[in-house]
């Protein structure tokens, strides 16, 4: 997409507001499956959590994609806009039994990431398909918050209590029908990712009835301009082989499963945010803007970077400016960053905004959530309106305390 069309997307629709380019989000799902050409069977399982967008999920069900889920209502999300149960894989992390249960009787595949739900589940349900989920204690990715396959993660069952997870599975009688891992999210170096790999082989091979291995994702993408990225096509070359190996080995062909989000989707999101007002102060230019981390928190959060652009004066004269929001906290979203004169009433383009960025928005300070749209076919089609003021009074009750 090109800045006039993104500016006459936020004349047409208002700010803030994110736009999705669907073209981006399909290459992007046909790059990985070219990478990966060489493998039996393939299964892209789309990270909801990163866009849930249902109109997202229609997209990239029209691709084939599958689904991973994190939460029933996720799951929920996948079966409301079409997905069938057998292509959703529902991974959480500390929830009940009970959700478990519920999420097993839809029929989509369990994976279970610890040694207590595991035996309960396989007590009670010992015919049901299960995935079980370990952590390599590989360290990988680009923030503490986002690298999940270290020693110290609450995710996945150590390879360490390899003894104890076999015990459970003999004495329940359970069926294992996949393994799976992910070490985190904005992975470089291949090596690592081979050598978490080469883990998870092993503990496979200590499975007779398994229909596929899922390597997890968290390929990292460019955040700015000749940023690095994770090599897929060097990934698909090595990784192919050596599944494609492992298969043999093992005795039957098992599918290769990703659970790629941010790749499919970040690259192709723009979140666009009038300047309110250019504030100088004795040392810094701050650029606010009609936003805060109620709608982009990932700076704040992850210590993010976005490239920012202002789309209404591309070819201005650059200066250095701090790009802070309206909440009542600071929320800096860019400090000295070098972006082209703005002045106020200008619209700024933040770029990498399709992943987890409206998924973790909030109505802090009682802000509206912006209106989402995908850009299709050469146009803006509305997939998420904007909130309103009633939509902050929905759902709460005033208690009448009035003294009788």
């Amino acid at each position: 997409m090109d800045t006039k069309q993104l500016l006459q997307l936020a004349g047409e629709f208002g700010n803030p507001l994110y736009v999705y380019d669907a073209e981006k989000i399909i290459s992007q799902y046909q790059w990985l499956q070219k990478a990966f050409s060489k493998v039996g069977s393939l299964r892209v399982n789309y990270a909801v959590k990163a866009l849930s967008n249902l109109s997202v999920l229609n997209l990239l069900k029209q691709q084939g994609s599958c689904l991973d889920t994190v939460s029933i209502e996720e799951v929920q999300l996948g079966l409301h806009v079409g997905y069938t149960p057998d292509r959703i894989i529902y991974t959480p992390n500390g929830v009940s039994m009970e959700e478990i249960e519920t999420v097993a009787a839809l029929g989509v595949q369990i994976n279970i990431d610890n040694l207590s739900i595991l035996e309960q589940f396989g007590a009670k349900h010992p015919t049901t398909p299960v995935c079980i989920r370990i952590n390599p204690h590989v360290m990988a990715g680009g923030n503490s918050n986002i690298s999940v396959g270290h020693i110290d993660s609450k995710f996945g069952i150590s390879i360490h209590q390899m003894p104890h997870l076999l015990r459970i599975v003999e004495n329940t009688g359970m069926h294992i029908n996949g393994i799976h891992m992910h070490t985190g999210s904005d992975i470089l170096d291949i090596e690592v990712f081979l050598y978490a790999a080469e883990i998870l082989f092993e503990t496979a091979i200590h499975f007779k009835e398994l229909e596929f291995l899922d390597f997890g994702s968290g390929f990292k993408v460019p955040y700015k301009k000749d940023d690095i990225q994770t090599d897929v096509e060097e990934l698909g070359k090595k990784l192919s082989k050596r599944f494609n190996a492992f298969c043999a080995e093992y005795g039957r062909e098992l599918t290769l499963a990703f659970e790629p989000g941010k790749f499919l989707v970040s690259e192709a999101g723009f979140f666009l945010a009038k300047v309110n007002v250019v504030k100088q102060t004795t040392s810094t230019v701050f650029a606010g803007i009609d936003s805060g981390f109620n709608h982009l928190i990932r700076p704040m959060f992850y210590g993010s970077e976005h490239y920012i652009e202002n789309i209404s004066n591309p070819k201005g004269k650059e200066r250095f400016y701090s790009v802070v929001g309206y909440i009542c906290e600071t929320d800096t979203f860019a400090s000295n960053r070098r972006i082209a004169e703005i002045k106020e009433g200008d619209i700024l383009c933040f770029r990498n905004a399709g992943a987890y960025c409206f998924s973790m928005s909030s109505n802090y300070n009682s802000r509206v959530r912006p209106a989402e749209v995908l850009w299709h076919e050469g146009k803006g089609h509305l997939i998420r309106e904007r909130e309103t003021f009633e939509d902050i009074l929905r759902n709460q009750i005033v208690l009448d305390l009035t003294i009788a």
